[in-house]
Order: structure tokens, then sequence, then C-alpha cells
């Protein structure tokens, strides 16, 4: 399962992409990946499990400013700021929360330490993806850590996403922006995590209401049609059917398998399955996305097929739908899911 996510990784961390299932190297690596790969690293069984989550957490503390926010491209030796954003940041805090309840003491260490660099920062963020990192990162560091001084902030970054809502709702359209772009399930899924610590009514009743919205939209041929990144999904448009990336399947399963802790409501665990099943070939184009022979995933569903290579996000959006998934059904998950 973990063959392609370790050839992809070197002593300096996860590689950007990759021609067909051959790592890039020219093409450097970046916070958004290293984060996120942090996050699989931890949930791995496998012999190699420390090892590589020493390798993500050192380029991630490597990669941070004194600031605390964090430099996302390194290529050849060298911090580039090109890519710099604020999902950047957020996914940095969200990996370094889970890290900070990860068993080895010097990766919970580290993680604690790039914490108080950033928290302050990361209050400020106005990306509504970056709040949802931020967000779902407070709520773990609040249950798993009972760092409860952070709830007033978890609250007032909560509270941002729900006036984004209030401001951009109508009769058919109950989202948080005028568009559907990437890891869209990621707002709803932070609005549950923010419910487990702060037992919020009105933070849960939008959390539903728009990840409703968005399966109900997904979901209508009974299986998961992402939005293409072609244009987006404007509203009063139609959902543009390609580019489907796999980061897209993993945040909708990730942010039904929240609901469904939350809730306890089958139908989210349902959609979940639905989700990880994109990777199999319940798609719209009947093809698999999870190669078997190299373990990696292709990075996208397109016009024509599949889109051949097999880079870092791609495979790390699968293994995390698959880890997380495979825990709620043996019971095994905490209250708190990740998030890609």
């Amino acid at each position: 399962m973990y063959k392609h996510f370790k050839h992809m990784t070197d002593s300096t961390g996860i590689i950007q992409f990759s021609d067909i299932s051959n790592p890039l190297a020219e093409s450097g690596y970046t916070v958004d990946d290293n984060a996120r790969a942090l996050v699989v690293a931890i949930g791995m069984e496998e012999l190699e499990r420390k090892r590589l989550i020493k390798t993500f957490i050192s380029f991630l503390q490597e990669a941070q400013m004194p600031d605390g926010t964090w430099q996302n491209l390194k290529v050849h030796g060298k911090y580039y700021t090109s890519i710099n954003s604020e999902d950047s940041i957020g996914r940095g805090i969200l990996a370094a929360s889970f890290a900070a309840d990860c068993d080895i003491p010097e990766t919970k260490d580290t993680a604690c330490k790039m914490l108080k660099k950033v928290l302050p920062k990361a209050i400020d963020t106005n990306s509504p993806r970056a709040m949802s990192y931020t967000l779902l990162g407070m709520a773990k560091l609040i249950d798993s850590l009972e760092r409860i001084s952070l709830l007033p902030y978890a609250k007032y970054i909560a509270y941002k996403l729900i006036k984004l809502y209030d401001a951009n709702r109508c009769k058919d359209w109950h989202w948080f922006e005028d568009r559907l772009t990437y890891c869209n399930a990621l707002l709803p899924h932070a609005l549950f995590g923010f419910y487990v610590v702060s037992k919020d009514v009105k933070a849960l009743k939008v959390a539903k209401i728009t990840l409703n919205f968005l399966t109900d939209s997904l979901f209508k041929k009974g299986y998961l049609n992402i939005v293409g990144n072609q244009g987006w999904w404007i509203r009063k448009s139609q959902i543009p059917p390609y580019d489907q990336q796999p980061v897209d399947a993993a945040s909708i399963a990730l942010a039904c398998l929240q609901a469904f802790v939350v809730t306890g409501e089958r139908e989210y665990i349902e959609m979940a399955q639905l989700a990880y099943d994109w990777y199999w070939g319940k798609n719209l184009n009947n093809l698999p996305l999870y190669n078997e022979k190299t373990q990696g995933c292709h990075d996208a569903l397109v016009p024509h097929g599949v889109n051949l290579n097999q880079g870092a996000e791609a495979v790390i959006s699968f293994l995390m739908a698959h880890q997380v998934l495979q825990n709620i059904k043996e019971k095994k998950q905490r209250i708190l899911i990740p998030a890609v």
C-alpha cells in the first residue's frame, strides 16, 4: 500500500511531481505535500513509520520562518516564495496539531514548538481553506492536549466561516463562496470538528447544511462526480466535469467520516465509501485512479482517461482516505479526523 509513497520520498521529504511513477527531483518539495505526508506517516503501522515521520517533520521545521509561517517550495536546496499561500500555513498547522499528539516524544516536542510560533499569526488568515485547516488543528489541540485556552480563537475562526456562509447563501446555493473550487468539503469538515470541542449548535447546523448541499450536488449519479478544475463550479452555472483530482475525493470522504463520527448518521459513512470507491473506478470514466502495480495514484481523471503521472498529492490523498476509512470501520479512529 505504501510502496509509491516511500518511492517518492528521499532524505529531504516527499518529492512534488513524477513522470509516470518516477519521482521528478527537479520539481522540488512543498510544505503542502510534506505536511499531509506527515499525517499519513503518523497513521502508518509499518517499520519505516518513525523514519518517515522524522523526515517530514524535519522538512516542516526547516521550512518554517522566524515569524512562524512557512516557505512552501524547496528546489535544489533553495527555498522559493513563488507558491507561498495562507493555505500552506493552514496545512502546516493541521499537520503539526496531529503531530503534537504523536507517540514519539521528539516529534511531539518539535510540533509544539512550531505551533507556538505560528498560531498567533494564523488567527488573522482570510482564505476560507486556511481558516478551516487552522480551525481543525485547533480543535485537535483542544481535544487531545486540552488546550482549552484556544477555544475563543477557534470560535472566532468558526464564526468567520459562518459569516461567509450567511453572506453567500441563497435559495438554491448553500455555500461559503460564490463558487466551488478545490478541497471544498474541508470547510464543513472544520465546522464539524469545531462542534466536537464546542457543542456549538449553529456551527453544527451550517456544517450539515453545507456538506449536504455539496454531497447532494456531487452524488446525483450514484457515484462521486467531482467539481472539475477547468473553470470550477460558479453559482448559476454547470459543474465542469474535468479535470477531477484525487485530493477532492479524499476531502469529501474525510468530511463525511467526520460528519458520521459527530452525528452517527449512516448515510455519511456510505457517502465516504462512495467517495473512496472513486479511486477504484466508480467514477465518470469508469477507470481506476489507484495503480495496484506501483501502489501510486494517478494525478487526475481527464477527458481521455486518466493523467498517467503519479505525484505526491495524489498518493497522499488516497492513503489518508484509505487509512481513516479503515480505522472508522475497525472502530480505531479518534473523534477528530484529519483533512487533506
